[in-house]
């Protein structure tokens, strides 16, 4: 007779375009397990079943922004106050693309997002939030009219960019930091073209252009035009003119 552990060296087996061989061949056929319905339900939790629920929300979030006119998104703090200024201003964007024909696109949430959507909603416009599952319950805020939650920041960023003509980010912490760069790197890089990309508040983001010019530049990790990807400014006005002028409306 054989050896055994011969035999299993090799042993092999095709399951769809995989390929799977030795100790890594699977008893059974993906059919035998898809109809099986005794077990656990850790199959849910597997790679393959999430790459179908990545797939899901793609789909889900194209079909609800599919008809969407032209708009902006608008990013900031969720911790940003009812009535104070950054809370205001907020209301005054969001007015004021509405105003210029654009629809308004934030996370969804309270603080700056919740005063882009008001605004929005007030101007008679159409006002979206994107959400995202969180470990703290955050919710949509009242004042979006279409809201879609993700499960995945990453297909969340996506519809920001695609369905978005520019960027109007307000003062803000990480998550914030996570879309503005994440977006200057796509328009630095040629993914997008035709993005303006607005920072409101000098005072706020003084800091971080000195350190980018002084220190990111300075060292040759960026180029002096990278500067130029964004405009920094405290009037309404003139952020909405900025990230609207290059969509041709």
């Amino acid at each position: 007779m054989g050896n055994p552990e011969n035999a299993r060296e090799f042993e092999e087996r095709r399951q769809g375009p995989v390929l799977r061989r030795r100790e890594q061949v699977q008893p059974g056929t993906t059919d035998q397990r898809l109809l099986d319905t005794e077990g656990d339900s850790e199959w849910v939790h597997t790679d393959p079943w999430r790459v179908m629920r990545i797939q899901s929300e793609f789909v889900e979030g194209f079909g609800a922004l599919a008809e969407l006119p032209s708009a902006i998104s608008v990013f900031g703090s969720a911790r940003t106050a009812p009535g104070t200024p950054e809370y205001e201003a907020g209301i005054r964007i969001g007015k004021a693309l509405v105003d210029a024909g654009f629809a308004v696109i934030t996370g969804g949430g309270p603080g700056a997002m919740e005063a882009a959507n008001k605004g929005a909603r007030e101007a008679g416009g159409i006002s979206v939030g994107l959400g995202i599952e969180l470990p703290f319950e955050q919710g949509l805020n009242p004042h979006v009219d279409i809201g879609v939650n993700f499960r995945y920041f990453f297909v969340r960023k996506t519809m920001f960019v695609k369905y978005a003509s520019g960027f109007v980010v307000l003062p803000g912490g990480l998550g914030t930091l996570d879309e503005l760069f994440e977006a200057l790197t796509l328009v630095q890089t040629g993914k997008v073209t035709r993005f303006p990309i607005v920072l409101f508040g000098t005072e706020y983001w003084s800091g971080l252009v000195d350190w980018l010019r002084d220190t990111v530049v300075a060292q040759g990790k960026a180029s002096e035009r990278d500067l130029l990807l964004f405009h920094v400014t405290d009037d309404v006005e003139e952020a909405v003119s900025l990230v609207t002028k290059e969509t041709g409306l």
